[in-house]
């Protein structure tokens, strides 16, 4: 959860700087910056206007959250078929058996993953 409304009564109401804005609510001194930054940049004056919560100012600062659209997930290997395959076939390569993997999954783990 964000601090802003924190941030901001330290910063107008007790003229604390960042460093000790930070340590006081125990975040960056680089995320105080930047959400005084933004408030400055938004206009937004202290004390806060009646009836702004968190999420109001939130918005103010940073735009509307739209969902973040998560992308498909992954087919795992199957790992314990490679075990045995491993163990059957001692030629068998990690690199031989990443590439079977990706020509049936093109979308699937890179080699440094597998």
């Amino acid at each position: 959860m964000r601090k802003i409304k924190e941030v901001l009564r330290l910063r107008f109401e007790l003229g604390l700087g960042q460093r000790e804005i930070a340590r006081a609510c125990a975040i960056s001194q680089g995320a105080v910056h930047n959400y005084l930054k933004r408030v400055a940049a938004a206009g937004i004056t202290w004390p806060l206007p009646e009836g702004w919560n968190e999420k109001r100012v939130e918005e103010a600062l940073f735009g509307k959250q739209s969902p973040v659209a998560r992308s498909p997930e992954r087919v795992l290997p199957d790992f314990p078929s490679l075990h045995e395959q491993f163990q059957q076939h001692p030629h068998l390569t990690l690199q031989l058996a990443w590439e079977e993997y990706r020509q049936v999954h093109p979308e699937g783990y890179g080699y440094s993953r597998f």
